[in-house]
């Protein structure tokens, strides 16, 4: 059985003005003890397909399950069996560390003790701290704690919105461990970001555009779809030089990327002398050109243009 499947789902807000098409009937499924990736800038739809997965928000129309269970008509058996660690920390930041996961423990007639071994490995870092006010923690901190309150109930799907949106490297680097760990305790995780680096850390992604699914593949099946030779071009003058490639007809597409401008032509001959003519003819400095592999970002911003 899947953990999560959801067909065409639409959803809509309404403002004074205007209709905002936030979900545009999009579907894909999750295998149980899969790390399942939302990838997609802010405004794309994510954390609304995670309110109506997790029961907090009605669809328009389509259909959904977690669990095997309808999220509108069995709503309750959901709740039970889900954690959601939403984008904002929602936790009560007048209340302690400890005092926060022992009331999301009651709320499911858990305690920590029985649950122990579940959250440890996480809970482990922030037990040093249990009697410091939630609102005191760090980000990487309040990351850990929401993601122990999430789990204390022994979920076995689990959403987490944007988790590591505002925090550092280190913490984020720390969070991905924790969660491959959890998928090895048959949790089926899935996880929104804006940060396409991370799709790499999926068994599989959906990438997600203005409320639209682009692509559902495996990170490398997402890069294998890229056919055309991507290339890296850097110069002195790095504005000047992106207009110029911008407005070669040839050119299908030039966008900064850290230090380089990342390039991709309509056709595939002779591509590295067109760049090489447009860096002579600009009288560019310290030029650089050079064929590189793309990236999943790569990936999505080609799949944008279709």
């Amino acid at each position: 059985m899947q953990a999560v499947i959801v067909e065409n789902i639409v959803k809509s807000y309404r403002t004074k003005k205007t209709v905002v098409d936030a979900l545009k009937g999009i579907s894909f499924s999750v295998d149980k003890g899969e790390i399942f990736g939302i990838i997609g800038p802010d405004g794309a739809g994510k954390t609304s397909l995670f309110r109506i997965l997790t029961t907090l928000l009605l669809a328009d129309s389509g259909n959904a399950s977690v669990d095997g269970f309808d999220v509108v008509k069995e709503y309750k058996q959901i709740r039970n069996r889900v954690g959601y660690m939403p984008g904002r920390f929602s936790l009560y930041q007048d209340l302690t560390v400890q005092e926060n996961l022992e009331f999301f423990a009651a709320i499911f007639n858990t305690s920590i003790e029985e649950n122990y071994d579940l959250v440890k490995d996480i809970y482990q870092q922030i037990e040093p701290f249990k009697m410091r006010r939630a609102g005191q923690l760090s980000g990487g901190m309040k990351q850990k704690l929401a993601l122990s309150c999430a789990l204390i109930h022994k979920p076995s799907v689990l959403f987490l919105d944007e988790p590591t949106t505002g925090v550092d490297a280190v913490s984020r680097k720390e969070f991905w461990e924790m969660l491959h760990r959890l998928k090895l305790q048959g949790i089926s995780i899935l996880v929104s970001t804006p940060y396409m680096v991370e799709a790499s850390l999926c068994d599989r992604v959906a990438l997600i555009q203005k409320g639209e699914i682009l692509s559902v593949n495996t990170p490398k099946g997402v890069i294998s779809e890229f056919k055309k030779p991507l290339w890296a071009v850097r110069a002195n003058e790095m504005f000047r030089l992106m207009k110029a490639i911008k407005d070669d007809p040839s050119v299908e597409s030039c966008y900064p990327f850290g230090q380089y401008h990342h390039v991709a032509f309509k056709v595939q001959e002779n591509n590295k002398e067109k760049l090489e003519q447009i860096a002579q003819k600009g009288n560019y400095t310290q030029v650089e050109i050079h064929s590189i592999e793309p990236n999943i970002e790569d990936c999505f911003m080609a799949l944008m243009k279709e």
